[in-house]
């Protein structure tokens, strides 16, 4: 173990860079804060480096091995978070390297997003897919980052139980034979009109705007979920849970 007491070292400076997109992809790395998030990447062995408050104590049941550790300030802890009231455990984590072409697709079931920029939808649908059992969450041009501080909250911890992919959607929609269910009012029918499979993928888009029109092209049905109130729409990480349990049998 090392201590740092100072605001101004070198590698606190280093690792602040993280809540940047540009400093997290050059260095294949991103921040996590709290016991339970740590917890869960410590499980799926995301963690490359743990980082601890001086008053507070690494659970006894944690097996982190020879994953360095280092002791921080309050002073310091307060700089490095970005919480309003640190938890006083954070860690350093390698991002995931799933490749769109050694990804299994027959079997399987997958959720697509579609520019959705919101980093609390992301998160969320990322963390349902987690509960609905999906395989993989593939996301698309235009989306927030996976590793966005905010989605690595919302998510929490299914970030690390399920593939997370960044890649093109025509690419992936090219390459698969299963049933494609793209969500839409135009030319949709009725989601409760499809048969629940072991096997499908589910394309959901931007908040405002849907998913392209290229893509819907590609699908092999397009679902809308009726409104039987006053409502205008339904939230697109909501939309997404209610599909994903009814399409998944």
């Amino acid at each position: 173990m090392k201590q740092i007491t100072s605001v101004k070292n070198q590698q606190i400076k280093e690792w602040k860079k993280l809540y940047t997109k540009k400093e997290r992809d050059k260095q294949g790395l991103f921040l996590i804060e709290g016991y339970h998030l740590v917890e869960e990447a410590l499980k799926e062995n995301f963690i490359d480096h743990l980082i601890v408050h001086e008053n507070m104590d690494i659970p006894h049941t944690w097996n982190y091995g020879d994953i360095p550790v280092t002791i921080v300030t309050d002073d310091v802890m307060k700089v490095l978070s970005d919480t309003e009231a640190p938890q006083g455990i954070m860690a350093v984590c390698h991002k995931q390297e799933e490749q769109l072409a050694k990804l299994n697709v027959a079997g399987k079931k997958f959720l697509l997003i579609d520019s959705v920029q919101d980093p609390g939808n992301i998160g969320t649908m990322i963390r349902t897919a987690d509960a609905a059992g999906m395989d993989a969450v593939i996301l698309g041009e235009g989306c927030a980052d996976p590793y966005n501080p905010k989605v690595v909250r919302s998510t929490q911890g299914s970030l690390f139980h399920l593939p997370i992919l960044k890649a093109p959607l025509d690419e992936f929609l090219n390459k698969i034979n299963i049933p494609v269910y793209g969500t839409a009012l135009e030319g949709g029918i009725p989601y409760q009109e499809v048969e629940p499979s072991n096997e499908f993928a589910l394309l959901v888009g931007n908040e405002g705007q849907g998913v392209s029109k290229h893509l819907l092209a590609k699908t092999t049905k397009n679902l809308y979920i009726p409104i039987y109130g006053k409502s205008e729409s339904l939230n697109v990480a909501i939309a997404a849970s209610i599909l994903m349990y009814y399409i998944r049998k």
